[in-house]
């Protein structure tokens, strides 16, 4: 079996960057390269990506629904509206990441995410046009394979910056491309895998 596939209790294969946590387990299973088009979801998935920038996924994961409940359910018009005082308690919120930067931009993109909506007549229209609304499948035998960027989230990073939004380097507009499954980075070998039994 490839080395990188990951056997859990379950004996399941899986990527192996899934640790036998259950919220990981689930976000991989369920989530994770699983295409989205639903505008509020993206937006979610958009902010709890900038959120993790220098931290891990997982604990990430273990404050989701913490953020849930801080960001009015990732609402981007109610995000769009957070007033100075909004966002002090929010700084005070022990539940979630508490980085003025990454708040502020969270405001910011909630912003200009509406913007995009305004112009495109959905979020989802804009981001999948990246990839010109196909699913990129990969077929990675090993995670030192899977790329930290691409040349499609560089040209989303750059367009998204021109529009206002924040914390949407390369890095982290691969990371939300793979989370909403514009790329399907399953490794060859997991049970999620398009084409291989997966979902």
């Amino acid at each position: 079996m490839n080395s990188d596939i990951r056997l859990l209790s379950d004996q399941r294969p899986r990527c192996g960057w899934v640790r036998d946590d259950p919220l990981c387990i689930a976000y991989h299973d369920e989530e994770w390269g699983t295409p989205v088009h639903d505008d509020r979801l993206l937006f979610e998935f958009l902010i709890l990506e900038g959120m993790q920038a220098g931290l891990s996924w997982r604990t990430i994961l273990h404050k989701r629904a913490a953020f849930r409940a801080a960001f009015d359910d990732f609402d981007p018009a109610k995000v769009a509206a957070y007033d100075d005082e909004k966002l002090a308690a929010l700084l005070t919120n022990p539940g979630i990441i508490r980085n003025r930067l990454k708040i502020r931009a969270a405001v910011a993109n909630a912003r200009a995410f509406r913007q995009a909506q305004a112009a495109f007549g959905s979020f989802d229209a804009y981001v999948w046009g990246f990839v010109d609304g196909r699913v990129q499948r990969n077929a990675w035998r090993t995670l030192a394979q899977v790329p930290a960027e691409t040349a499609a989230s560089r040209a989303m990073s750059r367009d998204m910056k021109a529009r206002g939004f924040k914390f949407v380097g390369p890095v982290i507009c691969y990371a939300f491309m793979q989370a909403v499954g514009m790329v399907d980075d399953h490794l060859v070998g997991c049970f999620r895998r398009q084409g291989a039994g997966g979902a």
